[in-house]
């Protein structure tokens, strides 16, 4: 079993799609507040317009190390931030796709291959791992209110997500900072 490591995951941070007509520009040259380079993306049959917060982890302490913006469109496989050496706690998203550290990725059902009790095993044991970045992505979300922007590019949300990611580790310090005082 592994120690420590680094669990990745990615998140939507949805964004205005306005409500112009197709025949209307977008990009640098659009005069409105909806996001110019924003994109659809669908995921469980429900659709998203905006971008996707694709963020690195530590297990052991429970602090964000790195992030990446990206449009909403992007998968989840295309994006690796992870290095050379470091065990990847990554789920069903990055099935089939290695990473530079040691692969720890969830197993996936495929056509004509079930999961046998020792992938879902497996599974169980990466879930509880990288489940701590769901709890990142929900404070940023609910507590920073980060979950829909109102900037209209994909450099400003990067920004944006920067401070965010800032500011989540700054209240996850406080956090154990008080379980160890108790």
């Amino acid at each position: 079993m592994w120690a420590f490591g680094k669990a990745y995951d990615a998140t939507f941070i949805t964004a205005d799609p306005g409500h112009a007509k197709a025949d209307k520009p977008r990009g640098g040259e659009a005069k409105t507040r909806r996001s110019k380079d924003g994109t659809w993306a669908k995921k469980n049959g429900k659709s998203y317009f905006g971008y996707k917060l694709h963020s690195k982890m530590d297990t052991e302490h429970g602090l964000i190390r790195d992030i990446e913006t990206t449009t909403a469109s992007v998968h989840d496989s295309q994006v690796d931030l992870s290095n050379p050496g470091e065990v990847v706690y990554r789920d069903k998203g990055y099935f089939g796709v290695k990473p530079e550290g040691y692969d720890a990725t969830m197993k996936r059902a495929t056509r004509g291959h079930p999961l046998d009790i020792r992938d879902e095993l497996r599974n169980r044991r990466i879930n509880k791992k990288r489940a701590r970045i769901e709890r990142a992505f929900a404070v940023m979300k609910t507590v920073f209110s980060a979950g829909h922007l109102r900037v209209t590019t994909r450099a400003r949300v990067a920004v944006k997500m920067i401070f965010t990611a800032f500011a989540f580790d700054l209240y996850h310090l406080r956090t154990i900072r008080h379980r160890e005082a108790a």
